[in-house]
């Protein structure tokens, strides 16, 4: 198949390498120029274990090409896949304007004879009633009803990749949801994944568009309530670690260990958004979700509880080691990082700060995560620190924000507060 994506961000982009290297031939599309140079010359754009070497791969075989505009690209491409940001507006619903553009260029782009219709699958986060709503209007418009009916295949088909994962969970995921007009299977959507084994389910829009925000609240839910139950057995004198194991050790009834463990607050480009959207969501319809709205309360409350840990005893100026600056480890995704926020808190409070996390190079980063990052931390660049620097350098203080400490051979007896270690 000749596939094209629009969006070449963290999903978009990984898709494309993933999708070339099955042998399907692929074009992307973006508005960031810089972003579709560097992958035009084999460079990727972000941070991924194993991402660079599978664009290498893809480039040298002539697989994968990009481009800023679609001109006539789209006349031979069986699959299109739209991967553009759903980012969060000021009162938690998704803005869809990006949603809504793209839609208008690729029905532009639309050739009315085409032989066979062009599936355009959306993988963005978007609210129940997108498709219908949204979507589907805008192709109507622009290219009529019978056109429209003779020459587009929409489907809604949600992605949950994990970041530092995302090749391996493209290729093996939980669950593949395609959503469809009447719930039935797509021909071109059945050929994009025949090489993954993992359960289909083919429903209608409405259900293959709540499924992101329901997982991704579930998850939410679960870091949340681990953290406050962490909390709690901290104040009683009780082991949380020991908790943590006996809840855990129901696998019938608990489910999953996954994220159910106290730790860090939960971030990143998913989580915070799709908790606020579908409070927004829920607010809209009356339903009334209490815990939910609870969430992100609850998450803000503990990133000062780990400040607090984390300043314990610690007087003005001291000399600060921050080790973990992304989401998570093996990632350069800052967006919403809840490192950023103690960063942020640690240099307002006056603290002489250092930053070491390898993932992280703040001249290559691209897109939102700049944006983001430099909103934030506008310091940035002068706040990271190298390995040989992060070893020998002394510090009143080493605060470890997630697993990239283990790449550092620090002196036995240094003052270490794990953020990760609630117990």
């Amino acid at each position: 198949m000749k596939v094209a994506i629009f969006g070449l961000g963290y999903v978009g982009f990984t898709a494309m390498c993933c999708i070339a290297s099955e042998g399907h031939s692929v074009i992307g599309f973006d508005v960031s120029g810089q972003k579709v140079d560097k992958i035009n010359r084999g460079v990727a754009p972000f941070s991924e274990p194993g991402i660079q070497e599978l664009l290498t791969e893809v480039k040298d075989a002539g697989r994968v090409s990009a481009f800023t505009d679609i001109g006539d690209r789209l006349a031979d491409v069986d699959l299109a896949i739209v991967c553009v940001g759903t980012p969060s507006a000021p009162d938690g619903s998704h803005n869809m304007s990006y949603i809504a553009e793209v839609s208008r260029q690729i029905a532009q782009a639309v050739d009315p004879n085409r032989s066979s219709p062009l599936t355009i699958a959306y993988r963005s986060t978007v609210r129940p009633g997108t498709v219908t709503g949204l979507v589907e209007p805008i192709f109507r418009s622009e290219l009529g009803d019978e056109v429209f009916d003779r020459t587009i295949e929409l489907v809604y088909n949600p992605e949950f990749l994990r970041e530092a994962a995302a090749i391996k969970d493209y290729f093996e995921p939980p669950k593949i949801i395609i959503g469809t007009r009447d719930g039935k299977p797509s021909a071109n959507m059945d050929k994009l994944n025949a090489n993954i084994k993992a359960p289909v389910f083919y429903v209608g829009y409405g259900e293959s568009e709540i499924t992101k925000f329901v997982d991704n609240t579930w998850h939410a839910v679960k870091v949340a309530y681990a953290n406050e139950i962490g909390r709690v057995c901290m104040q009683l004198g009780i082991s949380a670690a020991k908790t943590h194991e006996i809840f855990i050790s129901d696998t019938k009834l608990n489910i999953s260990p996954y994220y159910t463990r106290p730790g860090g607050a939960f971030g990143g480009s998913c989580l915070p958004k799709d908790v606020r959207a579908l409070q927004y969501i829920s607010g809209d319809c009356g339903a009334g979700t209490y815990l939910i709205d609870s969430l992100l309360r609850s998450n803000d409350a503990h990133k000062f509880r780990l400040y607090e840990m984390t300043t314990k005893g610690l007087k003005a100026g001291a000399k600060v080691l921050l080790v973990g600056l992304a989401f998570k480890a093996n990632t350069d995704d800052l967006r919403e990082s809840p490192n950023i926020d103690l960063a942020r808190n640690l240099l307002k409070d006056g603290y002489d700060l250092s930053i070491f996390d390898p993932a992280v190079d703040a001249t290559k980063l691209v897109g939102a995560n700049l944006g983001y990052a430099y909103t934030q931390l506008p310091a940035l660049q002068n706040l990271l620190v190298s390995k040989e620097i992060a070893e020998t350098q002394q510090y009143d203080r080493i605060i470890v924000a997630n697993p990239t400490i283990k790449q550092l051979n620090l002196a036995e007896g240094q003052d270490i507060v794990d953020l990760n270690a609630l117990a």
